[in-house]
């Protein structure tokens, strides 16, 4: 199971098994094999705003 991450700014979590479509980053990509000119699409903090959440 890929680990999720969570947005050290407004919350929001990537899930891996969602991804984030409106970007161009298909379901089941791994937080890891993201861009990182990424930015978080609720508030666009960058990649590195992004801490790891515990399972």
């Amino acid at each position: 199971m890929n680990k999720r991450y969570r947005c050290t700014v407004c919350e929001h979590i990537y899930d891996p098994a969602e991804g984030d479509p409106d970007s161009g980053i298909p379901p089941g990509t791994p937080f890891e094999k993201i861009p990182d000119n990424w930015y978080c699409p609720q508030c666009g903090a960058t990649k590195a705003d992004f801490e790891p959440l515990d399972a």
